[in-house]
């Protein structure tokens, strides 16, 4: 695994979890315009319990099937934990649901929250059901597909390779950041230049919000103010 440390450390991950998943989109859509549609979720994900506090993470990549059994040996879970288990940084699992109608069964529910939780992963962002919410554990977090009452078949088809997810494309190792509206990856030369990003946002926006306050606020107003930068 390339060096996670190189370009930022866990207290820069940490520092943008402090702000929820659309400020980051917005942040990066300054340092880089022409964000690729598929570098976030495009589709809903169903949350674990309702809004949640973002998470942030080095991507651990898999795939599962659910609707029938495995046509060839199942990828190993043993293999699986070492590769989800946490080192330098935390990790957030992203698994990809294969079957034509994702989530006939869950990967996820009591057991599998709580020993993802203790290699170290902050939480999942799949296409697939999840179920136990009411013995889920407590701090992993969850976007997930649906909500499902049954297992199923469900198996590891592959991990370590490229998976798309809710329209959104992660490889091993990318950083993702997510919360209840949806996840993005962060290219990692932009950890770093986020803070700042998010400010130069945020007091446009603080400006804006200040004028629709006023008592003098009409349309030619907000013309004067969009002609000095987009606003969202």
């Amino acid at each position: 695994m390339a060096d996670s440390t190189a370009l930022f450390n866990l207290d820069d991950l940490d520092l943008l979890a402090s702000w929820d998943t659309p400020t980051i989109c917005n942040a990066l859509e300054l340092l880089m315009p022409e964000v690729p549609l598929t570098a976030y979720t495009t589709r809903p994900g169903v949350p674990l319990d309702g809004p949640f506090q973002p998470m942030i993470g080095a991507a651990r990549v898999g795939t599962i099937r659910a609707r029938s059994k495995p046509a060839q040996p199942a990828a190993d879970r043993f293999d699986w934990y070492d590769y989800v288990h946490a080192r330098e940084l935390p990790t957030i699992v992203v698994l990809q649901d294969l079957d034509d109608q994702p989530g006939a069964g869950a990967f996820w529910g009591e057991v599998h929250s709580k020993v993802h939780l203790r290699l170290g992963a902050r939480g999942c962002v799949t296409n697939g059901s999840f179920r136990d919410t009411d013995a889920w554990a407590p701090g992993f977090k969850m976007l997930g597909g649906c909500l499902g009452p049954s297992h199923a078949h469900v198996h590891l088809v592959s991990f370590g390779e490229p998976v798309s997810v809710l329209g959104m494309d992660v490889r091993h190792d990318d950083i993702v950041h997510a919360d209840h509206h949806g996840a993005v990856v962060v290219p990692r030369d932009c950890v770093k230049r986020l803070p700042e990003a998010v400010e130069r946002i945020a007091a446009k926006e603080r400006r804006t919000l200040e004028l629709c306050d006023a008592s003098d606020f009409s349309p030619d107003l907000m013309r004067r103010v969009l002609k000095q930068g987009h606003i969202h």
